[in-house]
């Protein structure tokens, strides 16, 4: 049979010669989202194939920091031993600024309740947790330490709404990138509950009926395509859409700026494509993740951002990727860090982050920048005056963040992405239900098919309140949703 598959165009179940294989439940991808699914569905008694189009799993979140957003109901164990209680109404409130104008609230409610009950979960699964809290501001453990603030919860707007807790709960390793430690603990548990796994499979398209109920799936292995029917359903674990440049263009231009994708290769969209092409709905394809992170170390955030104008647009003290987005919207995408002889340091990720302008007086750095005259002078000599205090009128940054910028010499470190990549992640993606189930533009169910991760809209869907761990909570807690569902619409 030679048919030229495309995820934008679903098979028809009358054109295809044989089913291949057959399971209850099918998953695309074998990242977070995936694994998670893989693990929920075998735990119910699924058959279950997975679908992975590397030659090994992982995907974007074995690339992480291996944290996961947990909180509520007085907290997870590790909050409690470190003297944090966490209500499940901060967390809800909290999780409602961090998903923007367009929050899911059934989403919310469900995660909110439902975070401490994953956590214990995951170390069912064999996820290990040190237990140990790690203060200060974090990109990430560098240690082999849990707890941090991952986010801007004791940052303005959001700790006078929700009261702040550290809640990024990492996976224990030392050094950077725990995520790998995270997702071999899934993906080792996945299959040793007799998930079948397929690597180097690509997923070309869904199979549907004439009433475009989703049957299975068409996966090319060994160059040639299989026909995989899914008795409760296909779970698209598939991932975002940044590494595919015609889908950032149309639907997230914005993120264009940002020369680093956040992602292992193949968050090409194509799960999103196969879902748009039986009807599915997508919603906040605009919204992006970025960052030109401006800690660790901690010195970097007693400094302050300033424009083309000489002026201040944000309270330094946020998270690293909500600051970022708000140099994205400055004229040319230009901002500098400014720092004195006492906060100097170069952020942790780019040790060769250019020093556009040093002087012996803000005046001299203000000539070197070519800002207007007096601009730049005021700006430093009014937030001086007001740190001096210990307050922040304008932008609000926490008074243990506040220090006058008075010790020369001073420095005005780039921010703009032309001197400083920008890293970015999509956020947009597939509307689903919280069970998982993919909808389309009325909200009706699409039949048979499921969304988790970044190829689904979760929690995470406004770049200007992303926080770090809210990804891989989303996609671990809502792939086992999505699997949960499926499962439980075989017939017994």
């Amino acid at each position: 049979m030679t048919v030229d598959f495309s995820p934008s165009r679903p098979c028809r179940v009358s054109d295809i010669p044989q089913w291949d294989m057959e399971a209850d439940i099918v998953v695309v991808g074998f990242g977070a989202a995936g694994a998670s699914a893989a693990i929920e569905a075998r735990l119910a008694g699924a058959r279950t194939l997975v679908f992975e189009v590397a030659a090994g799993g992982g995907g974007s979140a074995a690339l992480s920091g291996g944290e996961i957003y947990l909180g509520g109901n007085g907290g997870t164990p590790v909050q409690r031993a470190a003297g944090f209680e966490d209500t499940t109404e901060d967390f809800r409130r909290y999780l409602m600024l961090a998903g923007g104008p367009a929050a899911d609230a059934a989403r919310v409610d469900l995660y909110a309740e439902q975070a401490v009950a994953h956590y214990h979960w995951l170390v069912a699964q064999g996820v290990p947790f040190k237990g140990t809290y790690l203060p200060g501001k974090w990109l990430e453990p560098t240690t082999d330490d849990t707890l941090v603030y991952s986010g801007s919860e004791a940052a303005w707007p959001f700790a006078q709404q929700a009261r702040p807790c550290p809640r990024g709960h990492a996976a224990q390793l030392a050094g950077w990138g725990a995520g790998k430690k995270l997702m071999q603990c899934l993906m080792d548990r996945a299959l040793s509950l007799g998930a079948d796994v397929h690597y180097s499979a690509r997923a070309l398209t869904l199979v549907v009926d004439d009433h475009r109920q989703v049957l299975g799936l068409v996966v090319r292995i060994d160059g040639a395509p299989r026909f995989v029917r899914a008795l409760g359903g296909v779970i698209l674990c598939s991932g975002g859409f940044i590494s595919n440049e015609a889908m950032v263009r149309q639907y997230a231009p914005a993120a264009l700026a940002c020369s680093v994708h956040t992602s292992a290769g193949n968050d090409d969209g194509s799960g999103i494509r196969m879902g748009l092409a039986v009807g599915a709905a997508t919603i906040q394809m605009e919204q992006f993740f970025s960052t030109m992170p401006n800690m660790p170390p901690d010195s970097l955030v007693k400094g302050i951002f300033v424009n083309e104008a000489g002026q201040r647009f944000i309270n330094e003290d946020a998270y690293h990727g909500r600051v970022t987005h708000f140099i994205l919207r400055q004229s040319n995408s230009r901002a500098w860090l400014l720092l004195d002889n006492s906060t100097f340091a170069r952020p942790l990720t780019n040790q060769d982050v250019e020093v556009h302008a040093v002087g012996e007086s803000w005046e001299e750095v203000e000539g070197e920048l070519e800002l207007p005259a007096g601009s730049l002078t005021h700006t430093v000599q009014a937030y001086n005056d007001c740190a001096a205090q210990g307050q922040d009128p304008w932008f609000h940054k926490a008074p243990e963040w506040l220090q006058p910028l008075t010790e020369a010499p001073f420095a005005a470190l780039s921010y703009s992405p032309a001197d400083f990549p920008a890293a970015a992640f999509t956020l947009g993606g597939l509307s689903t239900a919280p069970t998982g189930q993919v909808l389309n533009g009325d909200g009706d169910i699409v039949p048979g098919l499921y969304a988790a991760g970044r190829a689904a809209c979760g929690l995470p869907r406004w770049g200007d309140s992303y926080s770090s761990g809210l990804s891989l909570g989303d996609s671990t807690f809502f792939g086992r949703q999505a699997a949960l569902h499926a499962a439980g619409t075989i017939a017994s």
